[in-house]
């Protein structure tokens, strides 16, 4: 079965809105694991608009499941990650300033630089992940890196699946070939929900995990969280 790992950073840009500690992102991670969810999911950023560096030190201790810290790799995101050691470090490409995750990275022209920050994690013990297209060029640069797993940004298929399911996941599926011919692990995240999890889980093949945050957490306005997290993984079954 693919495992859900619960991007929390929404819980924390609300406690960031009106201050204080409500809702509280510890324990609401802890329930979100009590209710299902095979992972949490944090993605600190230096402005820290949602998790807080504090946040990800608070979290590791009481986890019972797998942590993954997504981030670009600075000096301080690199240092904050070798200090927690998280199951998994997920790298992503962003640009401080930008608003959500939009791109994968190049792993050909960053491929120096992102193998020897892979090699860091790895040296640590921690699984790394990184940040992907679906271009099959780039992810056996990937897989030059060293890195362990590639996590697919699937918002192009979510924005297409109304229109032709098909032709949305096709370079998904043909991507996740790829990343197993180059024995790459594979993850996926990015506007997966109720109505587009199934069908991705279903045609892609190989997946380990998805990372899931904005659709879960709005989800659970109407459903609540206990009983939101078992409809993502009765999708994913």
């Amino acid at each position: 079965m693919t495992r859900l790992s619960v991007n929390i950073n929404k819980l924390a840009t609300l406690r960031n809105a009106r201050g204080g500690n409500n809702p509280d992102v510890v324990a609401t991670a802890l329930d979100l694991e009590r209710f299902g969810a095979q992972g949490i999911t944090v993605h600190p950023r230096p402005d820290e608009r949602h998790i807080r560096r504090t946040d990800v030190h608070a979290l590791k201790p009481l986890l019972t499941t797998e942590f993954n810290i997504e981030g670009y790799p600075s000096e301080d995101f690199i240092a904050l990650v070798l200090e927690v050691s998280p199951a998994q470090v997920t790298l992503v490409p962003d640009p401080p300033d930008v608003l959500t995750s939009n791109a994968g990275w190049d792993t050909k022209t960053h491929k120096r630089t992102l193998a020897n920050t892979v090699a860091r994690f790895k040296a640590a013990g921690i699984r790394t992940s990184l940040f992907m297209g679906t271009d099959s060029e780039l992810i056996a640069h990937a897989a030059d890196t060293g890195t362990d797993r590639i996590e697919l940004y699937t918002e192009p298929y979510a924005a297409h699946f109304h229109a032709d399911r098909n032709a949305a996941v096709d370079p998904f599926t043909r991507a996740a070939v790829h990343a197993a011919d180059r024995g790459l692990g594979l993850n996926a995240g990015h506007d997966l929900d109720l109505h587009n999890l199934a069908f991705f889980q279903q045609n892609v093949p190989h997946l380990l995990e998805v990372s899931i945050g904005h659709a879960l957490i709005c989800d659970a306005l109407r459903f609540g969280l206990e009983n939101t997290v078992p409809l993502y993984l009765r999708e994913l079954r």
